[in-house]
């Protein structure tokens, strides 16, 4: 049976008619047309449907809706465009972070709730954060490196 919940994404209220124990994603995507978050396994293995939720990294394929209520919730989209790039996207680009670019949602996301957490993270803190997300293209290490280069440069837009 449907509800009405009301979401706060990317600065924004929502209003969405689902049921209370459909999963987030299903909203964000569906309801409200964002495709950062992508589904992946929906069993929050692979972290492609991360998004952020009242600071921490949280996966939305296992969030239920109702569960996100009255949270802040961001979303990729909320960072920045292809016009202006947030610093942490353009970070990615400049380190060719990408290759197929179904895992960057979920690393992108993952990588700003750390550093707004942790803004100088060692790439130890930066490797154990980005335990739950996959990439099956083998670009670890560039993806690394761009949380890297953006925590170093500090420009934190």
């Amino acid at each position: 049976m449907p509800n009405t919940v009301t979401l706060d994404v990317n600065g924004r209220n929502h209003m969405i008619d689902a049921p209370a124990d459909s999963m987030l994603l299903y909203a964000l995507r569906n309801d409200l047309k964002l495709h950062g978050p992508k589904f992946g396994c929906g069993l929050s293995e692979c972290g492609a449907c991360t998004v952020i939720m009242d600071g921490a990294a949280i996966h939305s394929c296992v969030t239920p809706l109702a569960a996100a209520a009255g949270h802040k919730i961001t979303t990729l989209e909320g960072l920045g465009s292809v016009d202006k790039p947030h610093p942490l996207q353009q970070a990615f680009i400049d380190e060719q972070a990408v290759q197929c670019g179904y895992c960057i949602n979920g690393m992108i996301m993952t990588a700003k709730a750390l550093l707004d957490s942790n803004p100088k993270p060692s790439r130890d803190d930066i490797k154990h954060a980005l335990n739950g997300n996959l990439c099956r293209c083998g670009t670890h290490m560039r993806i690394v490196r761009a949380i890297d280069r953006f925590a170093k440069q500090g420009d934190r837009a």
